[in-house]
């Protein structure tokens, strides 16, 4: 349909892009990295763990039994970076490899006794943290900021 001079009603205008320092993604990345820079300190301090180990060692306690690529999958790593973290645990005496029985090739990750007292000090720092970062929100700004995440992550896996 062609419009006509005297035609009045026009589409909406796009809304402007947001400035940089404004967009979701610039945020959600400074946010991350700010809040990753004081869980580089209190990851050792408080739990005895480098932040990658210690994100490991919770990942295994709350899905164990997991396989290598389970482990990668649930804590956002590739392949390599799983393994290498799985067996910095075993060699810590936190974390149990045994061979899978279902796939020859395969071990099954699991916390021995003394994972299992560093995955509590882990999740306790772990909520420390959360609370740090997010108790500038009410309960029902903080529910509603979970219910976005969720939103936003599952729009994500579908796209």
């Amino acid at each position: 349909m062609t419009r006509r001079p005297h035609d009045t009603h026009s589409a909406p205008a796009p809304a402007p892009a947001p400035s940089l320092e404004r967009s979701l993604t610039y945020r959600l990345h400074l946010l991350h990295k700010l809040t990753d820079q004081d869980s580089q300190h209190a990851y050792p301090r408080e739990a005895g763990l480098s932040l990658s180990d210690g994100r490991c060692l919770a990942t295994i306690g709350s899905f164990e039994p997991l396989s290598v690529k389970d482990l990668a999958q649930q804590a956002n790593l590739n392949k390599g970076q799983a393994s290498r973290a799985a067996q910095a645990l075993v060699d810590l005496g936190l974390v149990c490899k045994q061979h899978d029985s279902s796939d020859a090739r395969g071990v099954v990750l699991t916390l021995t006794e003394a994972g299992r007292q560093a995955f509590e000090r882990t999740m306790a720092l772990i909520n420390k943290r959360n609370q740090e970062i997010f108790g500038c929100l009410d309960a029902d700004e903080q529910a509603s900021l979970s219910a976005l995440f969720d939103r936003l992550i599952q729009h994500s896996l579908r796209s």
